[in-house]
């Protein structure tokens, strides 16, 4: 009869034993690993939500005077062979056809057709234009984007521009941008007023969008882990 190698028979039993063990540890790390995961997304979920109606920020004013870098279109009618776009230079003036230097910076559109009309009626040049003036690019006007952003920065206003639109210049939120922290912060006669809103409402059409003035300055959080 053969000896029985009781040697080899606990190593087996040995080996057996450690590759369990292993196995009960990893399973043990994917379970806490689930349950984390399981703890943020409810983290996430529960979080406070910010109510944009709730939100007390002063209406905005539309400005439509002109200011150094804006473009502009000036038409004289019948004067088809003059030309028509204009840039109000660094000082707030701009040389116009016919009557030269023209400060223009804190007129309206409609103030600085009534100017270039009086001056060519004065000199003789046209007896009754018709002049007609229309803003292409309000340069001067500008929101400001920085934060949790692909490209902080300074934006020209355009035309019904928007909080959404305005992020959306900058690159759009980075990885780490908190959505529901955004700060807007507006002046007014009476001060600066700085409010907290929901990106996320927005875009999810939980809220309206938000119109923006000039001046506008929008600060997105960072998101904590």
């Amino acid at each position: 009869m053969k000896p029985v190698n009781r040697g080899a028979s606990v190593g087996c039993s040995g080996a057996g034993g450690l590759e369990g063990s292993a196995r009960g540890v990893s399973a043990r790390w994917r379970a806490r690993g689930l349950c984390l995961c399981v703890l943020l997304e409810l983290s996430l979920a529960c979080s406070p939500r910010v109510d944009n109606s709730r939100v007390k920020l002063p209406d905005p004013v539309e400005s439509t005077t002109l200011g150094p870098g804006d473009v502009f279109t000036l038409d004289m009618v019948g004067e088809k062979e003059l030309p028509r776009e204009f840039q109000v230079a660094s000082d707030g003036s701009v040389d116009l056809p016919y009557v030269h230097r023209l400060r223009v910076a804190g007129l309206e559109p409609q103030e600085v057709a009534a100017a270039v009309r009086q001056q060519l009626i004065e000199r003789k040049i046209l007896v009754d234009p018709s002049i007609i003036v229309s803003i292409k690019e309000y340069n001067s006007k500008r929101v400001t984007v920085l934060g949790q952003v692909q490209k902080p920065g300074s934006f020209p206003l355009t035309t019904g521009m928007t909080l959404v639109q305005a992020i959306s210049n900058a690159g759009g939120l980075n990885a780490i941008a908190n959505g529901e922290r955004v700060n807007l912060t507006r002046k007014d006669k009476q001060g600066a007023t700085t409010v907290v809103l929901s990106f996320d409402s927005i875009t999810e059409g939980r809220s309206p969008d938000l119109p923006l003035q000039a001046g506008d300055q929008i600060y997105v959080h960072e998101r904590v882990f």
